[in-house]
């Protein structure tokens, strides 16, 4: 079996980072609690957390997207088997435009429409980098 190991890689020219064109990965996710002050589980291009309302927290990327039209799913649950209060639910906040520079998502239960500061909170953003 063979193995490859780098510590870089680059592109043809040697002068940047190797362009992802046919593949879909993840540009950006997080899991994090937003229960209390906000805290980052585990994450790849997530700097940091913004507290900005009950429910409403942004995701700042360390890189940010090449625009504000970035696709990304959000899931929020207070429980691990997800299943109190009613379904709960995460989506891009109204609250503000989309950035470049991190998502704001906002948790509320599905059956009152409740924001609420949710313990589990997923993000997953896809598109281009700048």
């Amino acid at each position: 079996m063979s193995e490859i190991r780098a510590t870089t890689i680059s592109d043809t020219a040697g002068t940047g980072p190797v362009t992802l064109t046919g593949q879909s990965a993840a540009k950006a996710w997080v899991n994090y609690s937003g229960q209390g002050t906000p805290s980052i589980s585990d994450s790849f291009n997530v700097s940091s957390l913004t507290d900005n309302t009950t429910g409403q927290q942004t995701s700042n990327f360390t890189n940010s997207m090449s625009g504000a039209n970035f696709g990304f799913q959000a899931n929020a649950c207070n429980t691990i088997d997800g299943d109190n209060n009613g379904y709960h639910c995460a989506q891009q906040s109204r609250a503000t435009s989309p950035v470049a520079t991190g998502i704001r998502v906002c948790s509320f239960a599905s059956n009152n429409g409740a924001a609420f500061d949710a313990r589990y909170v997923t993000v997953t953003t896809q598109g281009d980098l700048a």
